[in-house]
């Protein structure tokens, strides 16, 4: 099949309609499998509890994969219509912008149950402005894991690149804790995780450069407070001036984030996806990544 037209279609599904229905959605699909394999596990130690939690790993991966590489066994035109909804729920330009507008409001009750929605801290003791934090740096982060990773590993191998990547995100969102629970039963889905988006956040930083210029570069080298994470975040607060901060964990330098803050941030986000966009457009129709070649 040739890549340029399914992502084209991918990315036009996308802005149009927004994210398959839940039941449909194979990352929810991802997420159903982890859990009842997690809920089954009864904890036994550390060892063991890696080694389960390394099953649980490859088995979703396993499965993520046998999903990628079904659109290769159907007749045209159903290998296509299977393809393109496949990489459209690897990735989502849409649904992370409603989900961040969402926490655009002057009601600080509306604005915490919002910004509870996108991130996993506990907000109903934050004040305003570290709301406003918290949802610009659910944006910066998810730009990362939601478009430019996911479309990074399309580039390099294909549908199969796309989903391994959406499965191990997955993985690591619901086991990657550190608490007694996940400490040796996520480490495997945490790690590989790390590996992942070591390369495509650090690209994410790139594509900030055009807006933020050296500024970027040296928010960047203040990013040293996570492996990936942080650093999508160092460069959107370089662009938009603002501190950005988690209590205990890390803070970004700058003034105090506000409302219209978050505007500018889903701006600054739109500009960068449409670079992206643009990059994976022209890689895609040159052929320089052979193994997408039609």
């Amino acid at each position: 099949m040739d890549a340029l037209i399914v992502f084209l279609l991918a990315l036009l599904w996308d802005l149009l309609l927004g994210e398959p229905p839940v039941e449909l959605h194979p990352v929810v699909w991802f997420g159903r499998v982890a859990g009842f394999l997690d809920v089954k596990w009864k904890r036994r130690g550390p060892l063991p509890d890696f080694l389960a939690g390394v099953l649980t790993a490859l088995l979703v991966i396993a499965f993520a994969l046998a999903l990628s590489l079904l659109s290769h066994y159907l007749p045209f035109p159903l290998n296509y219509v299977v393809a393109v909804y496949l990489l459209k729920s690897s990735f989502a330009v849409k649904s992370l912008h409603e989900h961040v507008a969402r926490t655009i409001t002057e009601d600080i009750n509306e604005k915490r149950e919002a910004v509870s929605m996108i991130v996993s801290r506990d907000v109903k003791n934050l004040d305003e402005s570290h709301l406003n934090s918290a949802s610009i740096e659910s944006l910066a982060e998810n730009l990362n894991d939601s478009v430019i990773a996911p479309l990074f590993y399309f580039l390099l191998f294909g549908l199969p690149g796309a989903l391994f990547y959406r499965a191990v995100n997955t993985l690591d969102a619901m086991l990657g804790y550190r608490s007694e629970c996940y400490e040796f039963f996520g480490k495997f889905s945490a790690r590989l995780d790390d590996v992942l988006n070591f390369i495509p956040a650090r690209l994410t930083v790139l594509l900030y450069l055009p807006l933020g210029g050296l500024k970027v570069l040296r928010h960047y080298r203040l990013a040293r407070f996570k492996i990936n994470s942080d650093k999508p975040m160092s460069a959107m607060s370089a662009v938009l001036g603002v501190w950005l901060e988690k209590p205990g964990v890390y803070r970004f330098p700058g003034r105090e984030p506000k409302n219209e803050d978050i505007k500018r941030a889903l701006k600054v986000y739109w500009l960068v996806v449409a670079e992206w966009i643009g990059i994976v457009l022209l890689l895609l129709a040159t052929g320089v990544c052979p193994c997408l070649s039609p």
